[in-house]
C-alpha cells in the first residue's frame, strides 16, 4: 500500500453489509455502491423477504440487470432466516454459489423484520446445516424485549443469545453486524476466530448527541441506535486496531425522505454515496490510514473465504459537498452529511 499525507491508494474495498432495496429505488442507489466497492453483501429484508434460493437468485438478476454497462460489481446474496427456514434450503443456497450468508433478524428488530425469528431455538436445525456448509450467520444483535432499554439491547443480546449460540454451535461462523458498543467490541475481540463484526461509518463518526443537535434529527436515526461517546471511541479503536475480526459494512439503508420525516420515522442512514470516503475520515482522524486497506479491502474477503480484490482505488484528501438530497425512485432521500463537506474523495480513474 502506498500512502502519503493527502493521498491513499488501496485495493478496491468491499461492503459487507448493504441495503439496496428493489425496483426504481435500487436503480438510483446502486451506482453509488458500484462506483466504490467491488462486492457487497446484500441484505434480504425486502417486502416480501428473500427467504429462498430462488428468490435470492432472482433478486441478484435484477441487481445485475440495472448495472451500467462495463461496471464491475458483484452482489453477494443472502437469505432471510425465519422460523420456517428448512435445512434443505441451506444446501440449495450453498450449491448456488451466489448465496454467501444467512441473515438473522429478531422479529421486529428493524426495517421489514416482521418475518424475523421469534425464538432462536426454532432455527437450531438450520444453524446446524449452516455450520456443516460453512455458511456464515449474520446477526442483527439486539433483543426486542420491551422491558429492555433501547440503549441496552445489544449488550443484552450478547448475554442472552449470542454467547450461548456460539457455545452450542462450535464451528458456526458468525458476523455481529453493525456493532455499537464497547461490550460488543470486547466480546468479538475475545471470541474465537470464527466470530467477526462489521462497523458502520455512522457509528464510528457520531454519538447519540447527533440525534438531538438543535432538535430531533430523524436522518440520524438508525438501528441499533447511536450510543454514548465512550462506545464510539471503543468502536474506532476496534476498527483501526488491525484486528482482522473487524471489517467494513456500511449498513447503508436508503429511505425516502418523507418516510424519515414523519411521526414514526424509519430507521436507517444512507451512506453509500460516500461509502469509503467517510471511513477515510475516521482512519485519518485516528492516525491509522495505513490500516484502512486491511479493514476495507482484505479482512472481510478473508473471513468469507473469497479472493482479495486486485484492482486499486486512490483516495485524495480534497473536500467535496454532499448534495442536500439524491433521487430515490419516485422520491428523494437525504444522505449522511447532506449539504456539508466530506474531507476525502475518490480520484477519477
Amino acid at each position: 500500500m502506498h500512502a502519503v499525507m493527502n493521498t491513499l491508494t488501496i485495493a478496491r474495498p468491499d461492503d459487507w453489509h448493504l441495503h439496496l432495496r428493489d425496483g426504481a429505488a435500487m436503480r438510483d442507489v446502486l451506482p453509488h455502491t458500484a462506483a466504490r466497492f467491488a462486492r457487497a453483501i446484500v441484505m434480504p429484508n425486502l417486502k416480501p423477504p428473500v427467504t429462498t434460493t430462488e428468490l435470492a437468485l432472482a433478486y441478484r438478476d435484477r441487481i445485475l440487470a440495472v448495472l451500467a454497462r462495463g461496471t464491475r460489481f458483484e452482489p453477494l446474496m443472502t437469505l432471510y432466516l425465519t422460523d420456517n427456514t428448512r435445512p434443505e434450503e441451506i444446501a440449495r443456497a450453498k450449491l448456488s454459489g451466489a448465496i454467501h450468508a444467512v441473515k438473522y433478524y429478531p422479529a421486529g428488530a428493524t426495517t421489514n423484520a416482521g418475518s424475523g425469528v421469534t425464538a432462536i431455538e426454532n432455527c437450531f436445525p438450520v444453524l446446524a446445516a449452516m455450520e456443516k456448509a460453512g455458511m456464515p450467520l449474520l446477526v442483527h444483535g439486539e433483543v426486542t424485549d420491551p422491558d429492555v432499554d433501547v440503549f441496552d439491547r445489544e449488550r443484552v443480546f450478547i448475554e442472552r443469545t449470542l454467547a450461548p449460540l456460539i457455545e452450542r454451535f462450535q464451528a458456526l461462523k458468525v458476523v455481529m453486524e453493525h456493532i455499537t458498543t464497547s461490550e460488543a467490541a470486547a466480546f468479538v475481540t475475545g471470541a474465537p476466530p470464527r466470530i467477526a463484526a462489521t462497523l458502520t461509518p455512522q457509528h464510528l463518526l457520531l454519538n447519540r448527541n447527533a440525534l438531538f443537535a438543535g432538535g430531533v434529527r430523524p436522518h440520524h436515526f438508525c438501528l441499533p441506535v447511536l450510543k454514548r461517546e465512550v462506545h464510539r471511541r471503543a468502536l474506532v479503536a476496534a476498527a483501526t486496531s488491525g484486528n482482522p475480526k473487524f471489517f467494513l459494512g456500511t449498513d447503508s439503508a436508503p429511505h425516502a425522505r418523507h418516510t424519515k420525516e414523519n411521526d414514526c420515522g424509519c430507521a436507517g442512514m444512507y451512506t453509500a454515496h460516500a461509502g469509503i470516503e467517510l471511513y477515510a475520515e475516521v482512519f485519518a482522524a485516528a492516525a491509522a490510514l495505513d490500516r484502512l486497506e486491511g479493514f476495507a479491502s482484505q479482512y472481510g474477503a478473508d473471513f468469507y473465504g473469497l479472493p482479495r480484490n486486485t484492482e486499486k482505488i486512490t483516495l485524495l484528501r480534497e473536500p467535496w459537498q454532499v448534495p442536500a438530497s439524491v433521487p430515490f425512485g419516485a422520491d428523494v432521500l437525504v444522505p449522511m452529511r447532506a449539504g456539508a463537506a466530506i474531507e476525502w474523495r475518490i480520484a477519477a480513474a
